[in-house]
């Protein structure tokens, strides 16, 4: 069935229900055209802070700002029909406090439709999540790898190996405790992962993780293959996009130069033809 506006669209409470149910399938998405790929194969889309990455071409997620996700945010919204779509809160929108966390959380879901915001933390950002849960503001936490915390972390390095084991799975029941109505697990060990799953009554969205996670989540860009010289462990490319869009590009490039594009088919006649 192709995804038309007569379709439901998921909500946080259908995604918490999916904790026993088939696995929950997850993807970026930044821009209109991939957020309408996506209608008919995915469960939830995020609108991730990503995008400073994947589309702006900064080395980290730390430069990302409000008016990025708000911009991104709407246009995805503007695809969607059935996935719950939820949106990051960029880095510095929510740390500093509950209510300024509040202010930017309703900032994003009231300027881009999201269904729910996701921030990076545990135990720390657990009175955070609690006050925004009381106010309407469903919450995906983001446990184990936090990309916004990798100046503290020392990098994008595997976390809950060993004695810190117990420091993410503190994490994940307070993620829990405080509301969240799931809990993305990043590049954390598989039997850590599966342990939380089985600990939890909200599902797990696994990347670097496990697949015996409630769901999974990928960088749309990643998995399609659009970057040719990165490939981190947890991906699998389901795609070469890159490859074959160099391909065209050269293509399109050598066609101009000789002269043989735009062929008598492409282009106009000084006369109407006649009928």
């Amino acid at each position: 069935m192709s995804a038309t506006a007569k379709q439901v669209a998921l909500t946080p409470s259908n995604i918490r229900d999916m904790k026993t149910g088939d696995p929950i399938v997850t993807l970026t998405a930044y821009t209109t055209p991939m957020a309408q790929m996506m209608n008919d194969h995915v469960d939830v889309v995020l609108v991730g802070d990503s995008v400073g990455m994947v589309l702006h071409g900064l080395p980290d997620t730390l430069g990302v700002t409000m008016d990025m996700m708000c911009l991104h945010g709407a246009a995805v919204r503007r695809g969607l029909t059935r996935p719950m779509m939820v949106i990051d809160m960029p880095f510095g929108s929510y740390e500093e406090s509950p209510a300024e966390a509040f202010r930017n959380a309703a900032r994003l879901m009231r300027e881009t439709g999201a269904d729910a915001v996701k921030l990076e933390g545990g135990v720390t950002m657990a009175d955070t999540i609690r006050f925004l849960t009381a106010r309407s503001i469903p919450v995906m936490a983001h446990i184990g790898l936090t990309p916004q915390a990798i100046n503290t972390l020392g990098g994008y390095k595997v976390q809950g190996r060993g004695e810190d084991r117990a420091r993410v799975m503190a994490d994940a029941k307070a993620v829990e405790e405080a509301g969240a109505f799931s809990v993305v697990l990043e590049k954390t060990p598989e039997g850590l992962s599966d342990e939380i799953t089985k600990a939890l009554s909200i599902p797990t969205i696994g990347i670097g993780a496990s697949a015996g996670c409630d769901g999974q989540v990928l960088v749309v860009d990643d998995m399609l293959g659009l970057f040719t010289a990165f490939k981190p462990k947890f991906v699998k490319r389901f795609g070469t996009l890159g490859v074959d869009g160099e391909g065209a590009i050269k293509a399109y490039a050598n066609e101009v130069r000789a002269r043989s594009f735009p062929g008598p088919e492409h282009v106009f006649a000084d006369e109407v033809p006649k009928k």
